[in-house]
């Protein structure tokens, strides 16, 4: 393998926290709790957890080993397997992938993610009081509709993100996640508190935890498939790129599966957090920018301690989207430093200018760009807009192809002798299930994501 040119994390648990703060993203608190309520309660979620360890967790697996092979950024560890193992060139597919993946799913994210910490600063101001429906959604509006504030803030939270990372493992990525991960968990435990007293979290449970198995069809088993799959970061490159950060000692199985439970964990207790508030307050559960962004501030404006638990609710999202976009950004600038043997100090910089200039497109979807379907010619892609374009080749093209490819790269062309070494499984019978599901049900799993996302 070729001479690493990266640090190495500086414990078991900073690597943890960092990469489980990567995976615990906006999905887990708005998208997660709304599907397990209406889809089957607790045999969603049963069925969530049988996807996020049978299919999420052995492709974490396989990420931070190639990682941990190369020692380098996704696209020089694929080519430093390839040459010690052989193998088509092609394969580099996946380290590209891994690279531009995250670069154009940054350039949308960090939309969104400005958004809530413009929130965190309205919730401060006390905006919220007393604001009703039509309020609310005229307060979304005015800040979703202006391009001005919509790219400024976009520019500050890949500023904040480039700031970290150009600080280096230890003294960026690291420093950061050690407070907010933690932070991010101590707002949820917090708040989940304040709703055993003052929300209602009896509706909340039965919602969430009811089981109903007449409501787990073909489309509710594809929706947990789909989420599981993707609320743990598979295919976006920073489990690959953090995995080249990895230590010897550290056990790689043991890792990827602390991260699926510390992820289902968060997305649980987020719904125990969300929803009785919603619930207490009369509102509708939903899920997506509508519930955060609009239903949650006519909740917080009407509560006891209103002010307060929005301050930490808006906190919340700003620091899972924060955690995110470090994983984001990590992947490229670790190849722009092998490739240019430049500090990133000086690259972290210009790369996160790049993606700012690539997301003005989506940023200016809504306002500017309103109307235009760039790919409208296609009849996939009908009637999409700019942001909505971005979203659907990341998210239902590009992270799932990059996904099959590592599952098939893992299963087909490294050795089993390498892997079994890599993961240090200790039974045969576990590596030949971990390779079978590598082998087969992964594959088949994402291009059932992948045909499900063309149609609907």
């Amino acid at each position: 393998m070729a001479e690493p040119v990266h640090q190495r994390w500086s414990s078991h648990g900073a690597f943890l926290l960092a990469t489980a703060g990567a995976a615990v993203g906006l999905g887990n608190i708005w998208r997660f709790p709304y599907l397990a309520g209406e889809y089957g309660g607790a045999a969603f979620v049963l069925v969530y957890l049988a996807f996020v360890f049978l299919i999420g967790v052995p492709v974490i697996s396989a990420e931070l080993a190639i990682g941990r092979m190369g020692q380098l950024s996704p696209i020089g560890s694929v080519r430093e397997i390839l040459k010690a193992q052989g193998g088509s060139p092609a394969w580099q597919a996946i380290g590209y992938l891994s690279v531009l993946g995250p670069g154009l799913g940054l350039a949308y994210y960090s939309i969104v993610a400005g958004w809530s910490l413009q929130y965190t600063i309205e919730a401060l101001r006390n905006t919220f009081a007393g604001v009703d429906a039509d309020g609310s959604q005229q307060l979304f509006q005015s800040l979703a509709g202006s391009p001005a504030a919509t790219v400024a803030l976009q520019g500050i939270f890949i500023g904040l993100t480039a700031v970290a990372i150009g600080g280096g493992l230890r003294q960026g990525i690291e420093r950061a996640t050690k407070v907010m991960v933690p932070s991010l968990a101590g707002i949820l435990l917090i708040i989940f508190i304040y709703n055993l007293f003052a929300a209602d979290m009896s509706a909340a449970a039965t919602f969430l935890f009811t089981p109903d198995f007449s409501q787990l069809t073909a489309t509710s088993l594809l929706l947990a498939l789909g989420q599981a799959f993707f609320s743990v970061g598979v295919g976006v490159g920073f489990m690959m790129t953090y995995g080249a950060y990895l230590p010897r000692e550290i056990s790689v199985p043991r890792a990827a599966v602390i991260i699926g439970v510390v992820d289902t964990v968060i997305a649980l207790l987020a719904g125990l957090v969300i929803f009785p508030i919603v619930f207490a307050s009369g509102l509708s559960p939903g899920e997506g920018p509508g519930l955060v962004f609009v239903t949650m501030p006519i909740a917080f404006g009407g509560m006891t301690l209103g002010q307060v638990i929005g301050i930490l609710f808006f906190l919340l999202l700003t620091l899972a989207a924060y955690t995110t976009t470090l994983g984001m950004l990590e992947p490229i600038v670790s190849y722009l430093e092998e490739k240019w043997r430049t500090p990133r100090r000086v690259l972290t910089p210009a790369a996160a200018a790049a993606i700012w200039l690539l997301g003005l497109a989506p940023a200016l979807s809504d306002t500017v760009l309103a109307g235009v379907t760039p790919l409208g010619f296609i009849p996939a892609f009908a009637g999409m807009s700019v942001f909505e374009v971005f979203d659907f080749m990341t998210g239902s093209m590009l992270l799932p192809t990059n996904a099959l490819l590592i599952a098939l790269f893992a299963g087909w062309v490294v050795s089993s002798d390498t892997f079994r070494r890599e993961l240090a499984l200790g039974h045969d019978i576990l590596f030949t299930l971990w390779q079978f599901l590598m082998r087969y049900v992964v594959p088949i799993a994402v291009l059932a994501i992948m045909i499900s996302g063309l149609f609907t």
